[in-house]
């Protein structure tokens, strides 16, 4: 079985037969020329934050010349460009579905670029550095941040003149036309709106006074408009949209959709500040609801703490691994290993590992039986193995590959997968991240029989407000209560 065959269409809506939906069709794209079908072959174009990262790194470099005998210690000079690249993260200033303009983000590097260099003065060896070097050294800091940031920022808007990022609007029509229309006047604001999502029951313009764009209804079209003119960037038309179209906001972030709210009506005064991406677009107030999703999700200090700590527990409990297999091999004769197909990340399978502490009258019952932990015809070591979640220990295996991570949702076979696909909206969002040995559900007691709507939700804020940070309280916390009376 595979996840084509058992996953639903996009917003958990059906697929209408026969219909097709009228899109604009994006510029060099030759007439007859046959458009892309599936999310695999989206081309993803956003802005690399590669050359703001180069950029930061060699001003600190620059500014630690300035130093004298700072060049003969390089650790302090890698500390400083780690802390001016991290917090200059959490401030979100590598965001590159914003281009602001030099002046606008100057205060916050430059304040970002003292403070790294006070925390490194702090911690330097050396006797401490007169004013006037710190005073210097920061000044070059900054100034190459600043002309070097505002030279990519520049080239940024240039090229989206010359090629504006498509979007798709999504609210009522009348609001979204209006937000359309000003962006078409508007060619600076490099975006460049390709259809309009609203629902059915939605006022429409009369027939004489047809939409430019096309209106699109159900969430199978947007994710066609979507794939066929490569939509990066959405645009949410007031707060009453965000709410009532919250399970297709969900599906087109997990597919890495930059958000925007746009509050078309009145003044917003009660926006958040910058480091929520305020500003305007074409004249409206904006609000940043999601940076792209996925991208952000698997990073890479997620994925080295993954492999460093589940290569490190797999020898450490590999004592552990062995016991477990000679007493299962003993008890309960060969297969020792159980492997069952799961659905992990953007909806891909994988085989998933445990130790087998209970044989399932078929395949299709291993398939579509929801839970066997209370099964009387176990052994007692195998309910101890459940206990206990040692059965679970063979999926490090599992992380240490990829398939899988030591924190994120849990993950769920086929079968079950698209039933509660249809039934919670938000269940499809989980699989925007690697599944997990553990997670947020899991340490607030939603194991086993519990409610999926809990864990749905529990999941998805997760994933919302993921941080590396929060990773490390996951896995302590699951240290603490490593024996339990069910299994997962």
């Amino acid at each position: 079985m595979t996840a084509e065959s058992t996953l639903p269409s996009p917003a958990g809506e059906p697929r209408a037969a026969g219909r097709t939906v009228s899109v604009l069709v994006p510029p060099g794209l030759a007439a007859g020329r046959g458009l892309p079908s599936g999310r695999g072959s989206r081309r993803l174009r956003r802005t690399s934050w590669t050359p703001l990262l180069i950029v930061d790194v060699s001003g600190a470099l620059l500014g630690a010349l300035v130093v004298p005998g700072a060049p003969g210690h390089p650790l302090l000079i890698v500390l400083l460009g780690l802390c001016v690249i991290g917090l200059n993260r959490q401030a979100l200033l590598y965001d590159t579905s914003v281009v602001p303009g030099v002046l606008d983000e100057l205060p916050a590097v430059c304040g970002r670029v003292v403070v790294g260099w006070a925390f490194v003065t702090a911690l330097s060896p050396q006797r401490p550095l007169p004013m006037t070097v710190l005073v210097t050294a920061c000044a070059v800091h900054c100034l190459v941040a600043g002309v070097g940031r505002g030279a990519v920022h520049g080239h940024c808007r240039r090229a989206l003149l010359h090629r504006p990022r498509p979007a798709l609007v999504v609210g009522p029509v009348p609001a979204a036309l209006r937000v359309a229309g000003a962006l078409q006047r508007c060619p600076g604001s490099g975006v460049r709106p390709v259809g309009i999502v609203a629902d059915a029951l939605d006022s429409v313009p009369a027939p004489g006074d047809r939409p430019a764009l096309p209106v699109l209804t159900t969430g199978e079209e947007a994710h066609r408009a979507l794939i066929q003119n490569g939509v990066e960037t959405v645009l949410v038309v007031g707060p009453a949209t965000r709410v009532r179209k919250a399970s297709l906001l969900r599906e087109l972030a997990a597919l890495g959709c930059v958000l925007w709210e746009l509050d078309v009506d009145s003044p917003s005064y009660d926006l958040p500040g910058r480091r929520a991406g305020a500003g305007h677009l074409a004249g409206f107030p904006r609000r940043l609801l999601c940076a792209g999703g996925g991208r952000r999700r698997d990073s890479v200090g997620k994925r080295m703490l993954d492999v460093v700590l589940s290569g490190s527990l797999l020898l450490l409990v590999s004592p552990v691994l062995l016991v477990c297999s000679a007493v299962l091999r003993a008890l309960d004769g060969p297969g020792v290993v159980f492997r069952q197909e799961r659905i992990g990340k953007d909806g891909r399978p994988f085989t998933i590992l445990k130790f087998r502490t209970h044989r399932p009258a078929s395949a299709h019952e291993a398939a579509t039986r929801w839970s066997v932990a209370d099964a009387q015809d176990m052994s007692r070591f195998c309910q101890f193995l459940r206990r206990t979640s040692l059965d679970e220990l063979l999926q490090l295996w599992n992380v240490f590959r990829g398939d899988m991570s030591l924190v994120g949702p849990r993950p769920e076979r086929p079968h079950f997968v698209a039933k509660f696909s249809q039934v919670h909206p938000g269940y499809p969002a989980r699989h925007r991240m690697r599944a997990g040995i553990t997670g947020l559900a899991q340490i607030h007691g939603l194991r086993g029989d519990t409610s999926i709507e809990d864990r749905c939700r529990f999941d998805n804020a997760y994933i919302d407000n993921w941080s590396l940070w929060q990773d490390v309280c996951i896995l302590v916390r699951t240290a603490a209560l490593f024996v339990r009376p069910t299994g997962s």
